[in-house]
């Protein structure tokens, strides 16, 4: 009997946007937390923190130590883990509300676990599907990501509103269902042989390993690009359209969220030519950052900041799409080192925007700027913070150019 591919390939989407859930739950809460549990604004970062480096974490072990795994096994069991984490996160401050911030924390570490792992085995079990379109099927997969989290975002405020902030542990279990589900479908669904190491394929050691680097930046520049923007594109709404905290923070992360995912799907559909995808989406992308950080219209920052999402949207999976293209036969391994690159700009770029805000707002200089443009020393220090932001994908752009002059004098 001839395996059923397709279910395999639709199990994987809906894996991934499981996933979802896990990325974009806990910045919804964290006022909630801090209103109800006092915890602090340093500690709430934290989790932030952690969150990225447990998947880095994980990215790393895979990058190095992949052959000790069963992928399958691993794949399947990751849903489950993504259950078990956001069960701890809602219970331990149900039952025990004095280790509250325990409790997230350690619940943060579990599914951060899982996020790791989904990163590093669900691309690679779709690009080993037999598929006439591998590089449609890995931007569609990678879309999903945009459409769940406006489907958490949407879903979980309206339940806060209707069932109030204080059942968040409820909200939180019910999001835990998702990953059981789609255990299920994995531990049912038939998976690919899928190369722990991967072929050389004529390919030698040093052009693969040089390859793989080269990939590994490009990645990492475009994480940089995307997660700076989805990190801050809420704050520059509300301060555009002199809305509330908690409007803009939906108004921003759903447009951002949409644009990245249509984008994505696009792709899929009618995409081709991956290279020229990449290379425009990076100049573009420098061109946001530069009108929101120089642009004296807030709107037209605004715009700029929402336009990142569509000019972002391709930078990680087509950065996938290339490799796959120019590299065949990578393995888990690689696919677990363009994840630690990717992790590693989410983690670095936002991380850095935020420290130059908060170092320009807190200087004297900045205080005559600031009157004469009208705007607070934090809107400077966040214009700024935009500017140095920008050498991110401009960075990339440079990778790119030199990616394609070696890619092409390798296939020589």
């Amino acid at each position: 009997m001839k395996p059923n591919y397709k279910r395999t390939t639709y199990t994987c989407y809906f894996t991934y946007l499981a996933s979802a859930s896990v990325f974009s739950l806990p910045p919804i809460l964290f006022l909630t937390f801090r209103e109800m549990y006092g915890i602090s604004y340093t500690l709430l970062g934290t989790l932030v923190l952690v969150n990225f480096c447990t998947q880095l974490a994980i990215d790393l072990v895979f990058s190095f130590f992949g052959k000790y795994f069963n992928p399958h096994t691993a794949l399947r069991v990751t849903p489950l883990i993504t259950c078990a984490g956001l069960l701890v996160y809602a219970c331990v401050p149900l039952f025990f509300p004095d280790m509250a911030y325990l409790g997230l924390l350690g619940g943060t570490v579990i599914f951060s676990v899982a996020a790791g792992l989904s990163e590093v085995l669900v691309s690679p079990t779709v690009a080993a599907l037999p598929s006439e379109h591998p590089d449609k099927d890995m931007a569609a997969l990678h879309s999903l990501y945009g459409y769940g989290v406006v489907m958490v975002v949407v879903l979980s405020t309206l339940f806060l509103e209707f069932f109030g902030h204080e059942n968040w542990m409820y909200l939180t279990m019910l999001w835990a269902i998702l990953p059981v589900i789609a255990s299920i479908l994995l531990f049912t669904a038939t998976l690919p042989d899928m190369s722990l190491s991967g072929e050389s394929n004529g390919h030698t050691a040093t052009t693969r390993t040089t390859g793989m680097i080269l990939c590994m930046l490009c990645i990492f520049f475009g994480s940089a690009a995307e997660n700076s923007m989805t990190n801050w594109v809420s704050t520059y709404i509300e301060g555009a359209l002199q809305i509330s905290k908690a409007v803009g923070d939906i108004l921003g992360l759903t447009l951002f969220a949409v644009l990245l995912a249509l984008t994505r799907t696009w792709y899929a559909r009618y995409g081709k030519n991956i290279f020229r995808v990449l290379l425009v989406s990076m100049t573009v992308a420098v061109l946001c950052y530069l009108v929101a950080a120089l642009s004296p219209s807030p709107v037209i920052s605004m715009i700029a900041c929402v336009l990142t999402g569509i000019f972002t949207s391709m930078l990680w999976p087509g950065t996938l799409i290339f490799m796959e293209e120019n590299i065949p036969h990578v393995g888990v391994a690689a696919y677990a080192l363009m994840a630690a690159g990717g992790d590693l700009g989410a983690s670095v770029a936002p991380q850095t925007l935020g420290v130059i805000v908060d170092t320009v707002a807190a200087s004297k200089w900045v205080i005559p700027i600031g009157e004469a443009l009208a705007v607070s020393p934090e809107q400077v220090g966040m214009k700024i913070g935009m500017l140095v932001v920008s050498l991110f994908p401009i960075a990339g752009v440079g990778v790119l150019l030199y990616m394609r002059r070696y890619f092409r004098k390798d296939a020589k």
